[in-house]
């Protein structure tokens, strides 16, 4: 949207007729729809407005987020049972968007929306034109969609929404990869390819808060959603509703300057100064609001910079790493003080051990398959004490691991009643091809594999 503004004559100009800047009754239909169905969908969306907490994002209690959909939740699970013949419409911090509630959700605010647009249509049908709202409407759409490409270009470009594939996602067939699974490790191979990413949603969301610069912010926007779309829809990424709501938003905003854009792009011609309504008309009201909306932006950046920090040094590449990290291979089993061999059919037998996080231990069975145990190590006793980590798994014992030699381990003590010792020789995952091929100018012969 740019800040070039129109609608104030300057004293010389003569009055325009009567009616000669009304908008057309599609116009002013669409208007009222979309002002509708986007303000509820964003009041409805936690994430859309806790963005803007900024350095206290990190703070707010999960139980905030959702909070609409949990106050709602008797009247949504009412209209799934009646309406859509589907049950179990109840909100799962899971982390996924596209929940039942989720979609029961956004098809009540459609609803909503279209019958509010058609009582405001009988209702206001003798309005000329909504300049006054419309320019107060697209600041804030511009400034929400702003606030979430600064957060998803936060989480790419310090790389932890994608991680690199973690130890055991390089021992998983992959076949066994949901396609999300497949699009994460894809991305996340990848860091340059990631973070170039999230700097171009960064780009478009700092454009989006600078007023001048506002409608190149919004075309970048659309590009960079329609990527997101695109993969959410393709990978089954479970943003689909987000995603596709945060495209919209870029087709609003953009909407005000389409007959610009047509003129310059595909007519070549000069286009002329914009008409966008924007509410703020004198130079000093638009330097101060310009200037806030800078300072907004920097705050919500900041403040997700500074929680991705956290979490990249918590959890993701510059967490600590546990005393035996890597992936081992059992070169010897022993339970009861009986060697068990390695046959495949053997479901208590361990095949690799990884140590990769911090209070977690993974093994692979003998056929391939992988589990893990909640691990928490005494690093001055060598004692690993393993529970289970879900109430489908019950291994249980304590462990204590010494290392004979370089790349050595071994693992004494007691699992599920039984005494095992299990030697370990270790794995060097960087021998692997996702790890260890390189970038090449010259390749005469491409391997896909």
């Amino acid at each position: 949207m740019s800040t070039v503004v129109t609608e104030q004559d300057p004293p010389e100009v003569r009055p325009q007729e009567p009616g000669a800047n009304a908008w057309n009754p599609f116009t002013r239909i669409a208007f009222r729809f979309f002002f509708v169905y986007l303000g509820l969908f964003c009041l409805s969306v936690s994430q859309l407005t806790l963005v803007f907490t900024g350095w206290f994002m990190i703070s707010v209690p999960r139980g905030v987020q959702g909070w609409l959909e949990r106050l709602l939740e008797p009247v949504l699970s009412w209209v799934g049972r009646t309406v859509f013949g589907v049950h179990d419409v109840r909100l799962s911090l899971s982390g996924s968007g596209d929940q039942r509630i989720d979609w029961v959700l956004a098809c009540c605010v459609l609803v909503v929306a279209l019958v509010a647009t058609l009582v405001w249509s009988l209702l206001d049908r003798r309005r000329r034109d909504y300049r006054r709202l419309a320019g107060w409407s697209l600041v804030v759409l511009r400034l929400v969609l702003g606030a979430q490409l600064l957060f998803y270009g936060s989480v790419k470009l310090i790389p932890t929404q994608m991680p690199t594939p973690s130890l055991s996602t390089l021992l998983e067939p992959y076949g066994n990869f949901r396609p999300m699974g497949v699009l994460w490790s894809q991305v996340g191979s990848s860091h340059p390819y990631e973070m170039l990413l999230g700097l171009a949603e960064i780009l478009a969301g700092l454009l989006l808060f600078v007023p001048r610069t506002a409608l190149l912010g919004a075309m970048l926007a659309l590009i960079d959603m329609a990527l997101v779309f695109l993969l959410n829809m393709t990978f089954d990424v479970p943003v689909k509703i987000l995603s596709g709501h945060l495209l919209l938003m870029s087709l609003v905003l953009l909407a005000p300057e389409a007959r610009r854009l047509v003129t310059v792009l595909l007519l070549d011609r000069t286009a002329g100064p914009s008409t966008s309504p924007y509410p703020f008309h004198t130079p000093r009201a638009r330097r101060i609001t310009a200037l806030v909306q800078v300072l907004l932006a920097i705050w919500v950046l900041l403040g997700f910079g500074h929680m991705q920090w956290r979490v990249w040094h918590e959890s993701g590449g510059g967490r600590p790493k546990p005393a035996l990290y890597g992936i081992w291979t059992v070169t010897r089993f022993v339970r009861d003080g009986q060697d068990v061999p390695p046959l495949v059919t053997d479901r208590e037998r361990w095949y690799r051990v990884v140590f990769d996080y911090v209070g977690a231990l993974e093994f692979q069975h003998m056929d391939g398959t992988l589990d893990g145990v909640l691990a928490t190590t005494d690093p001055a006793t060598h004692r690993i004490t393993l529970q289970p980590k879900s109430k489908t798994s019950s291994l249980t014992g304590v462990l204590t691991y010494r290392q004979p030699a370089p790349g050595r381990a071994v693992l004494v003590g007691e699992l599920n009643g039984h005494q095992v010792s299990i030697d370990l020789q270790h794995f060097d995952a960087d021998r692997l091809p996702l790890r260890s091929t390189g970038f090449h100018w010259v390749q005469n012969l491409p391997e896909p594999g």
